[in-house]
């Protein structure tokens, strides 16, 4: 994606909902000079690439983002592994660039992706019925 498509996307992610071209000309406005064709351009743009979907409104378009903002950085980042001759070099690599914030980040994201972890059961105590088969208590006393 672009500098002025994530610029566009930033804003469509930002207001998690449907936008119209003139709301995000009007918010790019403030930061830069830009026509209402480029805006328009752009957001055609990431409707053709799949990150926006579309729905007519009179003679308009209101956009609306298809995936989160965490799934395109995602995406990005699985496309660059996927490219890697050497994918466990490259992670090593990229967690060596990681702040104390970042790796604590992914220790919770390993953490939650690999589900509740099941608790072991409790140890058997000495003499139950379930640790020896041939003791007293399996046997019932006959």
């Amino acid at each position: 994606m672009g500098e002025l498509e994530d610029a566009v996307m930033t804003r469509v992610w930002k207001w998690n909902r449907p936008v119209t071209v003139r709301e995000v000309l009007e918010d790019l406005q403030q930061e830069r000079s830009i026509a209402y064709t480029t805006v328009m351009t752009v957001l055609d743009n990431l409707h053709q690439k799949g990150w926006v979907r579309r729905e007519a409104e009179g003679r308009a378009y209101r956009y609306e983002a298809v995936s989160t903002r965490a799934a395109y950085a995602a995406a990005l980042m699985n496309d660059a592994w996927a490219q890697s001759d050497n994918p466990a070099a490259a992670l090593v690599a990229f967690f060596g660039m990681m702040s104390e914030e970042q790796r604590q980040a992914l220790s919770d994201a390993v953490r939650i992706a690999q589900g509740p972890e099941t608790p072991a059961p409790p140890p058997a105590e000495a003499g139950s019925a379930g640790e020896n088969p041939g003791s007293a208590t399996g046997s019932g006393g006959r």
